[in-house]
């Protein structure tokens, strides 16, 4: 089993190959040569020219693009490698989005598509949310949109070649490649071509996701996404929902996951009314941590300038921000609460089949004994720590739990963590 510990600052494990690719860069641009760019027009006719399509299906992504690449280009402080994946990471999501406009375009029956009950996991990251996404996806009635699909969303998946599909073996390749760069990574966050993603990544082709600031530490971006109408994301959302299944792969629900849902319930029960939703809870404190720890990993691929304090700062004032914005919307909600189930992270660690049990009773899902069985096979198969652990402590990113826990008591005692 391997284990590996974040405790100072400083430049991140990375292979040799890609640390002269990093020298490369900063001998180029000491010589005035600038050989990736971030140019946001650059970008788009870049991606226009991989879909060979141009309709965009609207200009809503555009202030969004623009102020993530402004963000990554002003304190991101992006190696080469880094400078590399932001160009990636945006012409791919355009690219994406432009092929899943045409193939609408191309096949107006989508329309029609019913998006019915959907189940969404939402709370706090590190929450136990992976493991209940990952249970409920052994029931067959159950749908979740795969890593795969979302990379490579067209055509959608049909269900002849559902477990053989070519570009399952290329996503698998791409996050084989991540786990390369970011060897810690297995042991943080579980991720494979075949298991379910995760809504940040629908929302990313909007330019309107929580997911870029993990990956790259882009402040102001994430200060102005904080503040947006998330209405056009969640109904683009939808829309990508309905073109996931009109291939023919369906379940009775769809079932969702993302705590980026928290700040948006609200408009989350907008656009999907008869939604249910699983809210998952766990110490702040130790939720901000762990989030630090995952954090500063992903940005170690793209930066030099891991800072473990500032990020564990970053942690504690943006959650208490959504922890709050939740807080408020969950008691607004309050006469809406047979659409809610919450459950706390030691009771998923605990005893994940009757969390279950009890959230499938709570909504009115039947669970039969042969899918039972494959959810207890399944926990079997996969333990915790099955791809390795990493230990670290709150201190390790300059957080004092008594000290910032005040923003956070309301939440923990409305809860009762």
């Amino acid at each position: 089993m391997s284990h590996s510990k974040l405790v100072q600052v400083g430049q991140p494990h990375r292979p040799f190959a890609v640390k002269w690719i990093n020298l490369a860069g900063r001998v180029a641009n000491a010589i005035g040569m600038h050989p990736v760019s971030l140019n946001e027009e650059r970008l788009i006719k870049k991606a226009i020219r991989q879909a060979e399509s141009s309709d965009f299906g609207g200009d809503d992504f555009r202030e969004g693009l623009r102020r993530f690449l402004a963000s990554a280009e002003s304190e991101a402080e992006l190696t080469l490698l880094g400078r590399l994946m932001v160009q990636g990471y945006v012409t791919g999501n355009l690219a994406n989005r432009l092929r899943l406009v045409e193939w609408r375009k191309r096949h107006p029956e989508i329309e029609n598509e019913e998006i019915i009950a959907p189940l969404f996991i939402v709370g706090l990251p590190r929450t136990g949310t992976t493991i209940l996404h990952s249970l409920l996806e052994q029931d067959p009635v159950n749908r979740s949109p795969l890593f795969w699909e979302v990379q490579f969303p067209v055509p959608p998946a049909t269900p002849e070649t559902w477990d053989n599909d070519p570009r399952i073996a290329e996503h698998q390749k791409i996050l084989d490649q991540l786990f390369e760069l970011v060897p810690d990574f297995a042991a943080m966050h579980p991720m494979g071509a075949t298991m379910p993603q995760e809504c940040v990544a629908v929302f990313t082709m909007c330019f309107m996701s929580e997911q870029l600031q993990v990956q790259f530490n882009v402040p102001s971006y994430q200060a102005w996404l904080d503040e947006q109408d998330m209405r056009p994301t969640y109904e683009f959302h939808r829309r990508f929902l309905q073109h996931a299944q009109s291939g023919g792969v369906r379940g009775g629900r769809w079932v969702l996951k993302s705590p980026a849902h928290l700040h948006s319930i609200d408009t989350l029960l907008e656009v999907y009314p008869d939604a249910r939703i699983v809210h998952t809870h766990r110490d702040p404190i130790k939720v901000c941590a762990s989030v630090a720890s995952l954090t500063a990993t992903l940005r170690g691929a793209s930066t030099d300038a891991i800072d473990l304090s500032a990020i564990g700062r970053q942690q504690l004032d943006w959650w208490a921000k959504l922890i709050e914005k939740s807080l408020e919307q969950r008691k607004r909600l309050s006469d809406r609460a047979d659409q809610f189930f919450d459950v706390k992270m030691s009771e998923t660690v605990a005893d994940p089949i009757s969390v279950v049990r009890r959230m499938y009773g709570h909504f009115g899902y039947p669970l039969t004994e042969e899918v039972e069985a494959e959810m207890v096979a399944f926990m079997e198969a996969n333990p915790r720590d099955k791809h390795g652990s990493h230990t670290y402590t709150p201190q390790d990113f300059g957080i004092d739990p008594k000290r910032d826990r005040a923003p956070f008591e309301d939440y923990i005692n409305y809860f009762g963590l």
